[in-house]
């Protein structure tokens, strides 16, 4: 076992000493070390109730001859950083939670961990270590919140967002925004629609280093304890076998997840996420795997924010297991950490609602949620939830107007300065720019909010929340502070968006657009600290926005 390495011979006495001081016995040092990241903390919903979920996995750890250690990881709420300086800080921090994981687990020989974890850079980060380091490992995910209610109707956290579009619009008194504000959220959980913590939940079971069930299964669902438990008991089989996660995660596995992300309409964070994973496991998984696999698999739920349903609905639907029995004829046969194979997983499992989850031939839409945009205005590519975007909107012509900051643009429309047939275009919030690439849930909700969606396209080289909808197109490549054509917009120039053709181009010549290009001079907000060392190694949005 590699915890030999801190507790086999004489010369190890130092460390078994230390390792006595923190509770082992004698008989602790023929057992499997197992690691429990553990990103419990009481400022993240989602994240509230992990030291129950971790308790369980100790136990199970410790029921299975194991020994376990937890050890904490940092988690941002990014519904709580939104809209300021603090949502910089939240992709950075996918890079942090890896690290603190590879830390941890390499350093002190550990035979294999457990990821407790559930928000929107948790997940992917712990994914990310996972591959670097390549021992026995799987995750537990928290669970969704469910639904609010408010006068007979579910609500959410992106009813709150769209709650002060209305009230800027005049449709709504500040007495209901803060009824709706009261009610969206109910307790424990991540957010309840297919936002992105919830998408990648579910991509981390398709993925196979998760339980089955695991991804849809509520944050208040008894079920959970136990689950938990087995997580454990299972770990320590795993560490045991030597099976790790690169022998269960191959290629397979991650077309297997865009294909279930493109059925379900996920965020469309997950195009940053899913390159930077498969990076770790030495994939290489780029933006136009996602297009490809989106022509072919066909969306078959509409889950919020796009449709009315909640994730309440699709774990009574089947959960994950019914995803993938629907998509049976495209799934391609993969491991997972439960002893069966993917295919053998949606075999067995059975759909349980018709119309949270539609047959094949019956699809909300005939392409999956994703769509990656070029043209001149993104030679590199960009990404929008087309499953979130109405039918008027799918090819939309407007008039640039142009901010150089989501501050400015918040500002703009909440002057009234917005009008119909408008493109807002947002920049110098991408990786570096901003740097850290926030999402920008305010703008879209507000416009939403203020009756728009329809009417107004937004387009930003920074990134959307998983809540967002309507005509907003994220991850536009190369950024603004790399001199990419976004730069070169300016107010008033005409913004093609054709979705069904992937395109995104601004009328302006291919001379015109050299010449002002060699104008831009790169607004270079010199950040500080973790945000500069991030601003040096950050790539492209294209590639997943991981450091080089």
């Amino acid at each position: 076992m590699r915890s030999d390495n801190v507790k086999k011979g004489l010369d190890k006495a130092p460390s078994r000493s230390l390792l006595r001081a923190a509770g082992l016995k004698d008989e602790d040092f023929d057992k499997p070390f197992i690691g429990i990241a553990n990103s419990w903390n009481d400022i993240v919903p989602g994240h509230v109730h992990l030291n129950k979920i971790t308790d369980a996995v100790r136990q199970g750890i410790e029921e299975e001859g194991g020994v376990a250690f937890t050890f904490g990881v940092p988690g941002v709420c990014d519904g709580v950083a939104m809209g300021h300086q603090g949502m910089r800080y939240s992709l950075v921090s996918r890079e942090t939670i890896a690290d603190c994981c590879e830390i941890m687990v390499q350093s002190h020989s550990l035979d294999g961990w457990v990821g407790v974890t559930n928000c929107d850079k948790i997940t992917p980060g712990m994914l990310m270590a996972a591959g670097r380091v390549d021992i026995p490992v799987m995750m537990i995910t928290g669970g969704p919140m469910e639904a609010g209610k408010l006068d007979g109707e579910p609500t959410d956290l992106q009813s709150v967002f769209e709650a002060l579009g209305q009230y800027k619009a005049g449709k709504l008194e500040e007495e209901e925004v803060l009824r709706v504000e009261c009610a969206a959220c109910p307790g424990e959980g991540s957010c309840s629609g297919l936002f992105t913590a919830n998408t990648m939940a579910c991509l981390t079971e398709v993925i196979g280093l998760s339980l089955e069930s695991c991804g849809t299964m509520m944050a208040v669902d008894p079920r959970k304890i136990e689950l938990a438990k087995q997580t454990g008991r299972r770990m320590v089989q795993l560490a045991r076998e030597g099976t790790t996660p690169r022998s269960i995660v191959r290629e397979e596995s991650i077309r297997n997840a865009i294909r279930v992300d493109m059925a379900i309409g996920g965020s469309t964070n997950t195009a940053l996420h899913i390159p930077a994973i498969a990076r770790e496991f030495g994939l290489d998984i780029g933006l136009e795997m996602f297009d490809q696999i989106s022509r072919e698999v066909p969306h078959i739920t509409s889950l919020r924010p796009g449709g009315p349903y909640h994730m309440r609905d699709l774990e009574e639907a089947g959960g994950v297991p019914a995803v993938l029995n629907r998509l049976l004829p495209y799934l391609e046969d993969a491991d997972t950490v439960n002893g069966r194979t993917v295919k053998e997983i949606a075999a067995s499992a059975k759909v349980l609602n018709d119309e949270v989850l539609r047959p094949l031939d019956e699809p909300y839409h005939k392409e999956g949620g994703i769509a990656v945009l070029k043209g001149n205005l993104a030679p590199e590519g960009s990404v929008v939830k087309q499953s979130a975007v109405s039918e008027s909107m799918l090819r939309f012509k407007g008039q640039a107007k142009v901010f150089d900051s989501e501050l400015d643009a918040m500002n703009a429309i909440m002057a009234g300065e917005i009008t119909a047939g408008m493109v807002v275009i947002i920049r110098y919030e991408g990786p570096k720019g901003a740097p850290g690439m926030p999402e920008m849930l305010s703008p879209t909700s507000l416009i939403a909010g203020m009756g728009l969606s329809e009417s107004v396209a937004l387009i930003t080289d920074g990134r959307f929340s998983g809540a967002t909808r309507g005509g907003s197109i994220g991850h536009v490549s190369p950024e603004a502070f790399d001199k990419g054509p976004i730069a070169a917009v300016q107010d008033g120039d005409m913004v093609v968006i054709d979705i069904p053709s992937r395109r995104l181009d601004v009328e302006i010549s291919e001379e015109e657009m050299l010449k002002r290009l060699k104008e831009v001079v790169p607004i270079d907000k010199a950040p500080k600290g973790v945000l500069r060392k991030y601003q040096q190694l950050v790539a492209s949005a294209s590639k997943g926005a991981y450091l080089e």
